[in-house]
């Protein structure tokens, strides 16, 4: 990067750790997980939250979004949503005996959207955000219609165990940039967000960027560099997931059924760029890389039945594929 680019970028960074200080403010006990957040949208990725109800995931992302100046749409997911409820769909006008079709958008047209419960619709409803999410427009009665620029969907997911749910088909995890769990505060925390939320309401979030800063700053992401080494490290990282590639351990081949697929890695050097960023680095270490693993994986590798009856998660296994990955590389 050149002086001028270097200077822009730190003024947007500094936009960031300003909105990351906030959301902290409003979401009490969720630092890490606002940080995240935060990488996988500078990443320009989308990304699925997995935690409880009750634990401040709605008013995180819609927090977000006020804070980055984009419109906000908030679907909440039910069984008997349709495909159309979501995306939009074709109305007759009627001008004076004329009829004709016009497109009426669905809640999706927007720029931060909150797909609420996803796991709570059908696979056919769910369906309906998967060319959303890869091509950022939407299909209908043969017409293509383009979606706002940026477009991100925050997706949040009771866990599966709970009554009426449906799993995402993996076509639909893949295009989530990361899959972030939600953790329960501890009682410090705990303590903070019983006395805030019971007292006078905390000020909204102030909008910090416009659309055209993210796309900015998400361009940025792009330019920082990330050196041929790395790239190998995440690549022998990928492979090791895969129960029928030589690298793979015994516990892959036993546990594992599908291993991570490129989009995985994509996730991982992209969030590694935005961390990097954020540290003011023009380029990314083995630090940055490291985060991004874990929320990039987590939701990619298919496990087996024998890892569920022996409660084995992929959080279990990483720590395996990233040792057989340095050994790899030695």
């Amino acid at each position: 990067m050149d002086a001028d680019v270097e200077r822009r970028a730190a003024a947007l960074v500094g936009k960031i750790a300003t909105l990351q200080r906030q959301l902290e403010s409003q979401v009490i006990g969720q630092g890490p997980l606002v940080t995240e957040l935060l990488v996988a949208v500078m990443a320009g990725g989308h990304v699925l939250l997995e935690g409880l109800p009750g634990l401040g995931k709605t008013l995180l992302v819609r927090s977000l979004a006020r804070g980055l100046g984009l419109q906000f749409a908030r679907i909440q997911f039910t069984p008997d949503l349709m495909p159309s409820d979501v995306m939009g769909t074709q109305v007759i006008d009627d001008d004076h005996g004329r009829r004709s079709f016009r497109f009426q958008p669905g809640p999706l047209f927007a720029g931060l959207v909150l797909a609420d419960e996803i796991n709570r619709a059908s696979p056919k409803t769910q369906s309906a955000l998967l060319e959303a999410m890869q091509e950022h427009s939407v299909t209908i009665g043969g017409t293509t219609h383009p979606l706002p620029d940026p477009f991100h969907v925050i997706a949040t997911q009771n866990p599966i165990e709970l009554e009426g749910t449906f799993p995402l088909p993996e076509a639909q995890l893949d295009r989530f940039l990361f899959r972030l769990d939600v953790r329960t505060p501890g009682v410090e925390s705990m303590t903070e967000i019983l006395a805030a939320t019971t007292g006078q309401p905390e000020p909204n979030v102030e909008v910090i960027l416009t659309s055209t800063e993210l796309r900015e700053l998400q361009a940025l992401v792009r330019q920082v560099l990330c050196g041929t080494h790395l790239l190998r490290y995440v690549a022998e990282l990928l492979l090791a997931t895969h129960p029928g590639h030589e690298s793979a351990d015994d516990r892959t081949r036993r546990f594992v059924r599908y291993g991570a697929s490129a989009r995985a890695g994509q996730a991982i050097v992209l969030g590694a760029k935005a961390r990097a960023l954020l540290a003011g680095r023009p380029a990314v270490t083995r630090e940055d890389l490291g985060p991004c693993v874990l929320p990039a994986l987590r939701h990619r590798v298919l496990l087996g039945f024998e890892a569920d009856a022996e409660r084995v998660t992929v959080d279990d296994l990483v720590p395996a594929w990233r040792d057989v990955a340095e050994r790899r590389l030695r």
